[in-house]
């Protein structure tokens, strides 16, 4: 399950050692540490990091499929949480050491910026390929982050972006090698400290504004 440190200024999350698919009680986890960050005082930023194979692999699709009845409640939660991120008063790096994919993927675009492993893993968009439409919230989230060409290419082609593809495209801002990922984010966080507060979260409302309202509309989640 998630759990929170704090490396001087910087707090890091880490997401967890297996697939870490967003299974209720790990969003529920994720947002306790996001509420912790968030009351915190003075200087700071965030990381989020993983260990192993993945980053994140999206979406608990056992656990959807086993509460059909749940389902526009568990997307309302899932698109909380990518607003949350994105709205988030302090700065945030996501170190992706390993595979990032679906709303794993959509989750590291919350943040404001992304460092990727260059020589293993993919950052990808599977959903043309499994037939699982974007929701109106999620394809306002990646069209907000992504230039209009790598958005167009990412969300119809379900490409597979490694780490140098994907700081070609500016998918992530810098790809490293395995060694340096978690401490090149942490760096970055760490230059960004002082921006923690309330004008950085207005800022991040207003430049966000269209893609926050649809990820914050529960009426009709779905499309």
């Amino acid at each position: 399950m998630p759990s929170l440190d704090r490396h001087d200024n910087v707090f890091v999350l880490n997401l967890g050692d297996g697939e870490n698919r967003f299974h209720p009680d790990w969003i529920t986890a994720v947002g306790a540490a996001l509420d912790e960050v968030e009351k915190a005082e003075g200087p700071r930023a965030l990381v989020t990091a993983a260990t192993g194979k993945f980053y994140s692999n999206g979406l608990d699709l056992d656990w959807l499929f086993a509460h059909a009845d749940q389902h526009q409640d568990y997307v309302v939660s899932v698109h909380e949480l990518f607003a949350r991120m994105l709205s988030l008063p302090v700065v945030t790096v996501a170190a992706l050491q390993g595979h990032t994919f679906a709303a794993g993927a959509m989750f590291s675009l919350a943040h404001d910026f992304r460092v990727m492993r260059a020589d293993r893993g993919y950052w990808c968009l599977p959903e043309a390929d499994i037939n699982i439409p974007f929701t109106p919230g999620m394809a306002a989230l990646i069209q907000s982050r992504l230039a209009p060409q790598t958005a167009h290419e990412a969300m119809l082609t379900a490409h597979r972006y490694g780490g140098t593809d994907a700081a070609a495209a500016g998918i992530v801002d810098q790809a490293v090698s395995e060694d340096a990922v978690r401490s090149t984010a942490i760096e970055i966080a760490q230059a960004q400290v002082n921006k923690a507060g309330d004008t950085l979260g207005t800022i991040k409302a207003r430049m966000y504004a269209l893609a926050l309202a649809t990820l914050r509309d529960t009426t009709n989640p779905l499309g």
